[in-house]
Parts: structure tokens; sequence; C-alpha cells
């Protein structure tokens, strides 16, 4: 899964955990509903902030049975049912993520990108991309978004790269991204029937597309550097200190524009603050290397960090790594015991999803009995010992430097 919000499942509190693992959910299943298994792969962790914003806005929002359903055992979950998403949030959210996935990956094609380098992979990877498009294009057309935006900013998008060169503004690069993300978010009012949202949703989801473009570009600067692709920073020769100011710019205006949203009560919009105002702003540290979760086995960049070519700032290993939040648990079980080859699935399953070191408790995947991951007694205190600061900020008055406009004392 791809995205710039990767919320470290230590700063979320169990409810919020629970609320992001059901749109997470719900996005991926919707793909598969409406688009079969494959189109599963398009799952990504922006893409959940649509569902997010549809929900939040909505009248029916303190409703749980017209919003969730629960979903049967899965891989990712520790072979666990959960509540899940539904409804025309998480549809919106699949017919966004599969257009912009097909962008996704007719922009590997044309820098050919390993495998997709050889022909034969290449022509795959385009059918499926145009499959894509037609496919998020009917289910938009059923919700009443035209996702021609989409495609015209992915069209627009190869002619302005090809144009630009030292001196061309980063914004001129970044416009088409900005038109796309504007159009979904604002259709997430249109849906929600609060059309008085819909401009500064639109605004926020311009900022929103800038700081997905940037951030893609500053963490691929290397890389790219290194296999010779093409990256806006690099062709633009723009210093990264630009950039970062540029990065908390839109942050900034995302948190503005989200004070005139109006989502009905402080509750319905607490999962699409904390994404917004708080997460954003962590995604931006992150990609230039500034901060990091500091949690066991999670590296923080710090003063005497070492300096990357082209001066970005990394902790010893690389930019720390991010840990998506966990599925919430379960009331412990007794006595389910599973055999060798099944226990086996589920272990890679933990494995994978990093539950063995990380979930709070897992489940032993043999014999059901609750167990503590490694890093159970972190410490992600980004402002001190409550470790779920700002979950939208009801918990504590420990973020007084915040300016999202918080009503708590922030």
């Amino acid at each position: 899964m791809f995205g710039i919000i990767r919320p470290c499942r230590h700063r979320l509190s169990e409810a919020m955990r629970t609320e992001w693992v059901a749109h997470l959910c719900g996005l991926c299943l919707a793909l598969r509903g409406d688009h079969g298994q494959f189109a599963r792969a398009a799952t990504n962790y922006d893409g959940l902030v649509i569902s997010v914003l549809v929900e939040a806005q909505s009248a029916r929002a303190d409703d749980a049975g017209s919003w969730r359903r629960t979903a049967g055992p899965c891989p990712l979950r520790g072979m666990r049912t959960a509540p899940v998403a539904r409804g025309e949030g998480a549809r919106l959210a699949a017919s966004v993520s599969l257009v912009l996935a097909s962008a996704k990956m007719r922009d590997h094609v044309a820098d050919g990108d390993g495998l997709l380098a050889r022909r034969p992979v290449a022509a795959a990877a385009r059918r499926v991309a145009a499959k894509w498009d037609r496919a998020g294009a009917r289910t938009g057309s059923d919700l009443g978004f035209d996702t021609a935006v989409l495609v015209d900013a992915v069209d627009r998008q190869a002619g302005i790269e090809a144009l630009a060169g030292v001196g061309t503004p980063l914004l001129d690069i970044t416009e088409p991204t900005e038109t796309a993300t504007a159009a979904a978010f604002g259709h997430t009012a249109v849906l929600a029937g609060r059309p008085g949202n819909k401009e500064p949703l639109e605004e926020a989801g311009r900022l929103f597309g800038r700081l997905a473009h940037l951030l893609d570009a500053v963490e691929d600067l290397e890389e790219d550097r290194r296999t010779g692709a093409w990256n806006p920073v690099a062709a633009t020769a723009t210093d990264l200190a630009e950039v970062r100011r540029l990065c908390d710019d839109a942050v900034h205006g995302v948190r503005l524009a989200l004070r005139e949203a109006d989502f009905g009560s402080k509750a319905q919009g607490r999962l699409a603050h904390l994404l917004l105002a708080h997460e954003l702003d962590r995604a931006v540290d992150r990609a230039f290397g500034t901060s990091g979760c500091g949690h066991q086995g999670h590296a923080e960049a710090t003063t005497g960090a070492p300096e990357a070519p082209g001066g970005q700032a990394v902790g010893a290993f690389g930019p720390p790594p991010v840990m998506p939040p966990g599925a919430p648990p379960e009331p412990p079980r007794r006595g389910r015991e599973r055999g060798l080859i099944a226990g086996c699935a589920v272990w890679s399953g933990l494995l994978r999803t990093c539950q063995l070191c990380c979930a709070d408790p897992f489940h032993d995947p043999w014999t059901g009995e609750p167990r503590q991951g490694c890093c159970h007694k972190c410490d992600c205190g980004d402002c001190g010992d409550c470790g779920n600061c700002c979950d939208c900020c009801d918990c504590c008055n420990c973020c007084e430097n915040c300016d999202c406009g918080c009503d708590c004392g922030c």
C-alpha cells in the first residue's frame, strides 16, 4: 500500500485505531466488491481519507448501523472479523483510488521501472491501467462524480513535466495533482449533503494533492538521481529548504480550510481532523527525516544525524519506518487451537502486518492465547507521557504550540 498518511498505531487511541482500520478495510472491500479481487491492489492509505470525510459530514454519522458492516476474517487482521466502513464514502474512495493507481502505474511504465522496462510487462500494465480507468469512471458515475477531471489531470501531467526545467516553479508541476484531489475532496460534501463544505474541502484537497506530490518527490529524490528517473525537485533544481517551506505552508493551509468545514459535531470530524491536521505534519517530518515515532525499533533523526546527498537529514538507517495501526484487540480466546499449517499461515499474516512486534495484544496463531508484542512498552511520546496527544485534542493540553484550531486549549 502507498500514501503519505501512515499513522503509527501508538499515536492512536483504541477508538481511533478501530475507526482507521474500518475505513482502510472498507476501501479494500469496496474495491473488491465493485471491481474484483485484483483491484484491491489499489488500496492506499490516502484514499481512505475520502471515506472518512464523507462519513464525518453525514447527518447519519451517529448511526453506526448505516455506516458499518461486519467483515469476515482476513489474514491482514490476524484472521479476525472487524467492523468495516460501507456505503457511498467507501465507494467514492474506491473510484478515486482506482483512477489514481492507474495513473501511478502508467507513470512507472513511462519511467521503465523494474520489470516494467520489458515491453510485454509494460503492455500488460497499460491494459490494467486502462481497465481501472474505466472501472473507476463507472463507479464515479453512479455517485455523480465525473472522474474525467482525474484522467485529464493525469494526461496533462506528462506534458507539463516534459516542458519543465531549471527555474520552473514547482507549483506549476503539482497543479494537475492539486486539481484532481480538490475535485475528489469537494465531492465528499456533495455526497454528504453539505454543499457549504464544498469550497473549503476543495481547498484542503488542493493543498493535500500538493503535499502528496512534493513528499513523493522528496522521498524518491536520491533513488531517482541514482537511476536517472525524472524528479520534479531535481529537474527544477529547487532547494530542499524551499520544498520544505512549500510543504509546511500546505499543511497550515489544510488546517485553515478544515476550520471552515462543518462536520456537524467534534466527534464526527475527529478522525478527519487527526489525519489531516496532525498526521500531515508528521508525514512532512518523516519525508525530510526530521523526526519520527519514538517507540522502540523506530529510528529517530537527530540534530547530529548524517545528511544524505542534497542536504536531507536522515537517521543512521534512513528515514524512520512507520507502523500503520494494527487491528483492534478482541476479547481473549481460549481453547481455539489451530493445526501446524493453519497456524503458520496466521503467523505469516501477523508477521507481515507487524502485529508480532507491535500488537496490543495479538493472539497466538496456534493456541489463541493473548500475547504482547515486543514493542508493547513503547514510548511514543511526541509531546510527553500520554502517547495519544491530540487524538483530536480532548485528551490533554500538551500541544500548546498547535495551530490547528482545536477547541481544547491547544
